[in-house]
């Protein structure tokens, strides 16, 4: 397994350059075909990496488990996640997450529902968009 001391799951592939601005990894846990009707995976992002914003049309859960991280629904203000938040994302919200630009940020992305579809991906988050978090 390639995992350092502070990683619960090793890293994973690297996330599509398409759905990311930055390096990111994906690590299934949990697949489509399990029978659950649930996909969990574990996503580490470097420092000032993001996702694109998107959707779920059935929901997301993400539990921040390590590095500090930015979570932004559209229209409203970046929150800041820290190990241990936890986001609850009703259907189809369009929004985006990532690290912050100076630390690593890891979660468990649990998306449910998945008979529903599992990802809407949208536009890239804009620079001024990822930078307007005021502390």
């Amino acid at each position: 397994m390639n995992t350092s001391a502070n990683e619960i799951f090793p890293k994973g592939n690297k996330a599509p350059a398409e759905y990311f601005t930055g390096t990111a990894w994906v690590r299934p846990l949990v697949s489509p075909d399990s029978g659950l009707n649930c996909v969990i995976g574990n996503v580490i992002f470097e420092p000032g990496t993001r996702n694109n914003w998107h959707t779920h049309t059935g929901g997301q859960i993400l539990i921040a488990t390590a590095g500090t991280g930015y979570y932004q629904e559209k229209g409203k203000p970046i929150q800041l996640l820290e190990k241990g938040d936890v986001v609850t994302i009703p259907a189809d919200v369009v929004h985006w997450h990532g690290a912050s630009p100076d630390s690593e940020f890891t979660h468990l992305a649990i998306n449910p529902n998945t008979q529903e579809g599992v990802v809407s991906w949208l536009q890239p988050v804009t620079d001024e968009e990822y930078n307007s978090y005021n502390k």
